[in-house]
C-alpha cells in the first residue's frame, strides 16, 4: 500500500499559550511518523512555531500545499489551543486542494486550566468547523471531540481518515473497463457512464469479439501462454480440467491484461456468459479471480458499478474484494443468507478452492464449455458489503454500505459461496428492493463500512444508506 501524505495545519491564537503549539506540533509529527504518514507542514522559520495564525501565515501555508499538490492525499488540522478559525479555512481555500480534511483538537486537563496551560481547543474546534462550513469546505471529525494525538482513539481516527483519503483519491481518477455487452436478461446491471464521468470515473469499452479474436491468434506454444499456464496451475487446483481449456484461459488472461495495461484500467466488468462459452469454450471465472487477487477487481455480467464497489472496498481495506449475488435464504434465520457466484471470487476469500465446471450453465450448455469456475467456501470472519448504482431517473449516484460476518454454518452447494450474518438483514433487503438496487453486492473481509460511508457521502457527494441493523 502506497505511503500516504497529509498536509498538516497547526492552528494557533495569540491569546493562548504558544508553548502548547510547539508541544502539540511535535507530538502530532511523532504520531504521523510512527504510522508511516508523511507530513507536508510549515517549518518554524516560515511562520511562528510553524503554525497558522494570520492571513500571511495562511498564504504561506497555501503556497506550500500548492507546491505539493499532486502528492497530498488529505489535510489534517490540529488545534493545540483555540486556533485561528479564519487562518485554517483560508489556508485550505487558498491552496486550491479538494481533498479530505480531518479536524482534530487537543483535550484540556482539569489540573491545567490556568492561563499558562489553558487550551480551549474544544471551543476552537467548533469555530473552525463553523468557518469550514461557511467556506464550503467538506471535512471529517474525530470520534471524540477532543482527543490526545498519542491515544489509541486518535490513532484509530487517523487510520480511518487515511483510508477515506485512499478511497476518495482512487475513485476520483479511476478508469474501468467494460468487456462485451450486458447480457440481455440483466437489465439490473444497466448504468450511466455520464453520471460516473461527472464524478471523475471513466469507462473504456471493447467488444467481446475483439478479445476472443485476439486470444485465438496467440499460438499454443507462445512463451506467455506457458507462463500463464504455470501461473494458473500455481493459483488453483486444476485436477480433471482438460489442458485445452487451460490453454484457452491462459490466452484470455494475456489479452485482457494487455488491454487493461494499454488503457490504464484499474478494474473490469466482463460479459462472462453465454457468448464466451458458446464462441470460445471456457468460463472466464478463474482469470477474473486472479485479477481480483492482484487488486485489479473483475466483476461478472458487465456490472461496471459492481466493479467500482469492489474497487472502493479494496481501496478502503487494502485487500481483494468479490462481487456476489444476495442469493439464498439460510433456513428460517432472518439475519442470515447465502452469497453465491459461479464463481470468480479471489483466493483470499476462498482459500481452499479448486477449478470446476459451471454447474448451472452446464445444465443448458455442454459442461465441457464451462470449465474455469472457482469452487470454494469463504471461512468465518468480518464482512463489509457495498453497492454503488447510478440512479439515472434522478441524476444521482446512490450507494449502500454495511457490516456483518462470514459464518461457518453448514452449507452444501457448489461454486464460490458463503454464509453471512447481517443484523436486521430483512430491513436491508426491504431497502434494496424499494430503491431499485441490483442483486449483486461487493464484499470484502474487513470492517470498513464507516470509511466508505464517509468517502461516498462527505467527499464524493453520493447518496449513502449506512445499514446499522
Amino acid at each position: 500500500m502506497q505511503r500516504m501524505v497529509l498536509g498538516v495545519i497547526v492552528g494557533n491564537r495569540d491569546v493562548f499559550p504558544d508553548v502548547l503549539v510547539g508541544e502539540g506540533r511535535k507530538e502530532m509529527l511523532t504520531v504521523l511518523s510512527e504510522m508511516g504518514i508523511e507530513a507536508v507542514i510549515l517549518d518554524d522559520s516560515t511562520t511562528k512555531l510553524g503554525a497558522v495564525e494570520t492571513w500571511k501565515d495562511a498564504q504561506r501555508c497555501a503556497e506550500l500545499f500548492r507546491a505539493n499538490k499532486e502528492g497530498i492525499d488529505g489535510i489534517l488540522v490540529t488545534l493545540p489551543n483555540f486556533g485561528d478559525e479564519k487562518g485554517v479555512a483560508d489556508s485550505i481555500r487558498l491552496s486550491g486542494l479538494d481533498v479530505p480534511v480531518l479536524v482534530h483538537a487537543h483535550p484540556d486537563r482539569l489540573d491545567q486550566l490556568g492561563v499558562e496551560r489553558r487550551r480551549d481547543a474544544l471551543c476552537g474546534k467548533l469555530s473552525v468547523c463553523s468557518n469550514l462550513n461557511q467556506y464550503g469546505i467538506r471535512f471529517s471529525l474525530t470520534e471524540q471531540h477532543t482527543v490526545g494525538p498519542s491515544s489509541e482513539s486518535f490513532r484509530d481516527d487517523l487510520s480511518r481518515f487515511v483510508a477515506v483519503c485512499r478511497v476518495v483519491r482512487g475513485l476520483r481518477r479511476v478508469r474501468l473497463g467494460a468487456i462485451g455487452a450486458r447480457p440481455n436478461a440483466f437489465n439490473t446491471t444497466r448504468y450511466s457512464e455520464k453520471l460516473l464521468e461527472a464524478s471523475g470515473i471513466s469507462v473504456a469499452t471493447i467488444d467481446l469479439s475483439e478479445i476472443l479474436g485476439s486470444a485465438r491468434k496467440i499460438a499454443d506454444g507462445d512463451l506467455r501462454v506457458r507462463q500463464r499456464l504455470a501461473e494458473i496451475k500455481g493459483y488453483i487446483s486444476t485436477d480433471h480440467v482438460p489442458d485445452l481449456s487451460l490453454v484457452l484461459m491462459a490466452k484470455l488472461a494475456i489479452v485482457i491484461s494487455d488491454w487493461m495495461e494499454e488503457h490504464d484500467l484499474a478494474a473490469t466488468a466482463i460479459q462472462c456468459w453465454t457468448s464466451l462459452q458458446l464462441n470460445y469454450g471456457v468460463n472466464v471465472c478463474t482469470v477474473m479471480s486472479m485479477l481480483s487477487e492482484k487488486l485489479m477487481p473483475s466483476a461478472c455480467e458487465v456490472d461496471v458499478t459492481g466493479s467500482l464497489a469492489m474497487y472502493a472496498l479494496q481501496l478502503a481495506s487494502g485487500t481483494p474484494s468479490a462481487l456476489v449475488d444476495w442469493n439464498n435464504n439460510y433456513g428460517d434465520d432472518p439475519d442470515k443468507c447465502i452469497l453465491f457466484h459461479c464463481g470468480n471470487w479471489p483466493r483470499s476469500l476462498v482459500p481452499e478452492a479448486s477449478m470446476a465446471c459451471a454447474d448451472i450453465l452446464g445444465s443448458v450448455l455442454s459442461a465441457g464449455m464451462t470449465y474455469g469456475t472457482v469452487s470454494g467456501r469463504t471461512p468465518a470472519g468480518p464482512l463489509t458489503y457495498a453497492r454503488i448504482t447510478t440512479d439515472d431517473r434522478n441524476g444521482r449516484i446512490r450507494t449502500y454500505v454495511g457490516e456483518g460476518s462470514f459464518t461457518d454454518d453448514p452449507l452444501s452447494t457448489f461454486g464460490s459461496r458463503a454464509v453471512v450474518k447481517v443484523p436486521n438483514l430483512q430491513k436491508l433487503f426491504q431497502y434494496i428492493c424499494r430503491n431499485g438496487f441490483e442483486h449483486h453486492v461487493a464484499v470484502n473481509a474487513s470492517s470498513t463500512a464507516g470509511v466508505l460511508a464517509e468517502a461516498f457521502g462527505t467527499y464524493m457527494g453520493w447518496d449513502v444508506y449506512h445499514h446499522a441493523g
